[in-house]
């Protein structure tokens, strides 16, 4: 599938997020979103629900998720009645807390690297073998991290999966006044133990 990526982009700049989703699943080819259930991701599972609640959804649950999350994220699967598709890690996080002595410290560079393939990027090679995707919808956003800056509404990864990111130009109060409009839920306690804190990039997005 080729595009004319900036051609593109600048045609989708001024659309909504709704029209950007519409887009992506207008062009006819095999289609995921994705989500991490953190924080105000009701958005993306909003958005999607409101085109095509039918789309798979992957979660890749790490099994390191607090409770707050998972009790929220079961809201959110059962209100919106997203096509949600959860792929976890080949090892129980308890397994691994006992054998391997829990999350390493970032800055434990090979074992958190191992860590995160073995708890994120493993089971998310396993949701794009069996799904075949040719377009990612995906909540990632310009002001994120470094990397995203050097991104755009629509992009293309290293595999070729087109990716599409219909807030990506949203601030963190288009985000918040998108929640509060429409009542949305989110948990309060997030944690990603593959990022350890915001501004770093887990590799789902540079992996490829």
């Amino acid at each position: 599938m080729e595009l004319d990526l900036d051609t593109v982009n600048d045609t989708l700049r001024d659309a909504s997020a709704a029209e950007v989703v519409r887009w992506a699943l207008g062009q006819g080819r095999r289609a995921i979103a994705t989500t991490s259930m953190g924080r105000n991701a009701a958005v993306m599972l909003h958005l999607v629900s409101q085109v095509d609640a039918s789309l798979p959804t992957i979660w890749v649950d790490t099994g390191y998720n607090l409770r707050d999350t998972y009790v929220v994220a079961e809201r959110l699967i059962r209100d919106l009645n997203v096509n949600i598709q959860v792929y976890s890690p080949q090892m129980t996080s308890e397994r691994r807390n006992a054998i391997m002595g829990g999350i390493p410290a970032v800055d434990e560079e090979e074992r958190h690297q191992g860590f995160t393939q073995d708890v994120k990027l493993e089971p998310f090679a396993r949701a794009l073998a069996e799904f075949q995707p040719e377009i990612w919808l995906t909540g990632i956003r310009q002001e994120e991290t470094e990397h995203r800056k050097t991104l755009d509404i629509v992009s293309v990864d290293g595999r070729g999966i087109i990716k599409v990111a219909p807030i990506f130009y949203w601030s963190e109060d288009d985000v918040e006044n998108y929640m509060e409009q429409l009542a949305l839920p989110t948990c309060k306690h997030y944690f990603d133990p593959t990022k350890a804190h915001d501004g770093r990039e887990c590799g789902l997005h540079t992996h490829a």
